[in-house]
């Protein structure tokens, strides 16, 4: 049974900080268009205040969630201790993707390492905050981050990124749009 709360406090702010790995949830309004669930890691979220949480979005294959948040703005963020206590934290809301441009993106990028990879900043508004138990969720030993998407990232160089994702990120699977051509 999952608990609501009013917002992200701070007891909860600092687990979520220690925590390796988050999901990010986004569906299409369409019922035939896919519903996308992304694994996301390092050090790219922050709480900015109780309702307001922003994650650093990397250069992928696809562009699912941003697709879905420009149709639709519809999010969530899932976290699970797989060390220590149980627990799992869900924060639905709407989000915006922030791209460079806009005027709040080198404020974003200033609360976040700076990665070569970096496509845009993915801003949420909390609407709902809730946390349950998560005892079937099993124990995993965090051993390292990866590293091969900034190697890739870095080896392709600016141009190459921004032909990749004019290439690759325009467009959902679903035929959506995503990221405009530059």
């Amino acid at each position: 049974m999952s608990n609501k709360r009013e917002a992200i406090d701070p007891e909860m702010a600092e687990w979520i900080r220690r925590q390796q790995i988050f999901f990010v949830g986004t569906a299409p309004l369409s019922e035939a268009g896919h519903i996308n669930v992304s694994p996301k890691g390092g050090d790219s979220f922050r709480v900015l205040s109780p309702l307001e949480v922003v994650y650093q979005d990397y250069t992928g294959s696809g562009a699912e969630t941003a697709a879905h948040l420009r149709e639709n703005g519809r999010i969530l963020i899932m976290f699970c201790a797989f060390e220590g206590s149980p627990k799992i934290v869900r924060l639905h809301g709407k989000g915006e993707v922030i791209t460079q441009g806009h005027p709040h993106f080198a404020e974003l990028a200033g609360m976040f390492p700076q990665n070569p990879g970096t496509r845009s900043y993915v801003l949420v508004r909390v609407s709902r905050v809730a946390d349950s138990c998560g005892y079937s969720v099993p124990l995993f030993a965090f051993q390292a981050r990866r590293e091969a998407l900034d190697r890739w990232a870095e080896k392709q160089g600016a141009e190459k990124l921004c032909d990749y994702r004019a290439t690759k990120n325009r467009r959902s699977i679903d035929g959506l749009p995503a990221f405009d051509a530059p």
